[in-house]
């Protein structure tokens, strides 16, 4: 079971990518930094993920440019591989290879315009939406890691935003926040624009039964799913789409039991690992 998760920090197919190569290429961010930690785990990835949709989903310039542009409905496990793809790169990969695939994104984001159900019109390539899209990513990455994980301090918070700085400024995120505290400002200034919508209640639906995890194991991606709206902070948890969704009682020790195992199994040919091998090559 475990095995079939840590296929997800794989690359989809198609997009086969080799990471330690070239030999001592630095990544964007600092080797063996926080969020080469955080981005190992593929059990706290999910979860953070998921958390961090949640949260762009109550954005409605957000959510009109994730749902009606993106194939989230139709081919969602392709998506998320695709998007986690990305993010393995701008943690992983060699900044070269790392730049090509961010300025690919944004080229395919220029494309992305229309207005809200509400009138509003939006851009993805809005900084201020690359803002919240590049905070809420961060957030539940670094929150599902120490909640599940294991516990990080106040300076790692700090780091694991910090260490995500050069790749918010390549997508155009020019305001992420390079913080703990700054995120905290973030989602207190945004909140008065988060709101409740059904697409919430859909894209939970979707997530607990998309053929993302073999069938199986849909039982643990349920679980998984049940994590993430456990962390997912307010006002956002609160909102009628996702009261009674998060975790059940003793759950909760069952999916830190579930990351920290993820964690022991060994991934020779994970992006962690031959990013770790393309830097010990230099040497």
């Amino acid at each position: 079971m475990l095995s079939a998760v840590n296929d997800l920090l794989r690359p989809p197919p198609g997009m086969a990518f080799d990471f330690s190569q070239p030999a001592g290429e630095p990544a964007l961010a600092p080797a063996n930094g926080t969020a080469w930690q955080v981005f190992a785990n593929p059990v706290s990835l999910f979860i953070g993920g998921v958390a961090a949709v949640l949260l762009e989903l109550a954005e409605p310039s957000v959510r009109s440019g994730v749902w009606d542009h993106s194939s989230f409905r139709s081919d969602p496990g392709t998506r998320l591989r695709r998007t986690g793809f990305a993010a393995m790169m701008t943690v992983y990969g060699p900044r070269s290879a790392a730049s090509e695939v961010i300025a690919h994104v944004v080229r395919m984001h220029e494309k992305v315009r229309g207005t809200t159900p509400g009138g509003e019109a939006y851009h993805a390539n809005d900084p201020r939406l690359l803002d919240w899209v590049q905070a809420t990513a961060t957030f539940g990455f670094t929150e599902a890691y120490h909640r599940y994980v294991r516990p990080l301090s106040p300076a790692e918070q700090d780091a694991s935003f910090a260490e995500g700085e050069p790749a918010a400024r390549l997508y155009g995120a020019t305001g992420a926040p390079e913080s703990w505290s700054e995120w905290e400002r973030l989602l207190a200034a945004t909140a008065p624009r988060l709101e409740a919508s059904e697409v919430l209640a859909e894209f939970i639906a979707i997530m607990g039964e998309a053929p993302i995890l073999p069938r199986a194991a849909r039982p643990l991606q349920r679980l998984l799913v049940r994590a993430a709206v456990e962390m997912t902070p307010e006002p956002v948890r609160s909102m009628p789409q996702l009261r009674d969704l998060g975790l059940r009682r003793g759950e909760g020790a069952l999916v830190k039991a579930l990351a920290r195992a993820a964690a022991l199994v060994p991934l020779a040919d994970a992006p962690p690992a031959q990013a770790a091998r393309r830097l010990r090559a230099a040497r």
